[in-house]
């Protein structure tokens, strides 16, 4: 895969829509070349799903400054290792979780300073994510246990409109905390989540080709 110049160049457009809105570039499967010419362009957000891929392409990128954020499910056993790797992590979604980043949180190696509670926005069984009736509970179990939540995220159903997914996102934000940022909307729908102010759009796949 390369990266795609108009494909950025259009994603670059569409921000225009949002003064705030930031382009994670999701770089799942991509090669460290490809990172280096991101960053050679002045991209410096950058997103990962899995760890173990996380630490071999970034740790000899850490003279760049970057900022990673954790995208994928995260192991309660690994929590320790992404803590060391990545300045955010979004996937934070059950409480067990919340128990083992606080226990590990005091140590000195800890890299992570912000987290996002990913949202079952479409109550699927199969994707991960509190749901929405347990959100309230873990947002203030997550500040009680000294976690600094920065926003929400959300993966939709995989519909043809994902606009009501993230009018509720909205909503849901809005009643919690309205200072909470969004992590919304992906290759095949950030235009509509930019219509719906989120903060953060997460890109891989209509960058690379």
């Amino acid at each position: 895969m390369s990266i795609n110049n108009e494909s950025i160049e259009t994603i670059l457009e569409d921000l225009k829509i949002s003064n705030t809105a930031q382009l994670l570039i999701v770089t799942k499967n991509q090669t460290i070349k490809d990172v280096n010419d991101l960053i050679s362009r002045g991209f410096k957000l950058f997103g990962e799903n899995r760890l173990q891929e996380a630490e071999l392409k970034y740790k000899s990128l850490v003279s760049y400054n970057l900022e990673i954020h954790m995208i994928g499910p995260l192991q309660s056993n690994k929590v320790k290792k992404a803590l060391k790797i990545f300045d955010t992590i979004q996937t934070i979604d059950r409480f067990s979780l919340v128990d083992e980043v606080s226990k590990n949180l005091s140590k000195n190696s800890v890299r992570t300073k912000n987290f996002y509670i990913q949202v079952n926005i479409g109550s699927e069984e199969q994707k991960s994510g509190i749901s929405i009736s347990e959100l309230h509970n873990l947002y203030h179990y997550s500040l009680k246990k000294n976690l600094n939540i920065k926003g929400l995220m959300c993966i939709p159903p995989n519909t043809e409109d994902s606009s009501p997914y993230f009018q509720e996102m909205k909503e849901i934000r809005d009643s919690l905390n309205r200072k909470l940022k969004l992590s919304m909307g992906m290759s095949n729908d950030y235009k509509t989540a930019l219509n719906f102010n989120s903060d953060i759009i997460r890109v891989g796949s209509f960058i690379f080709s």
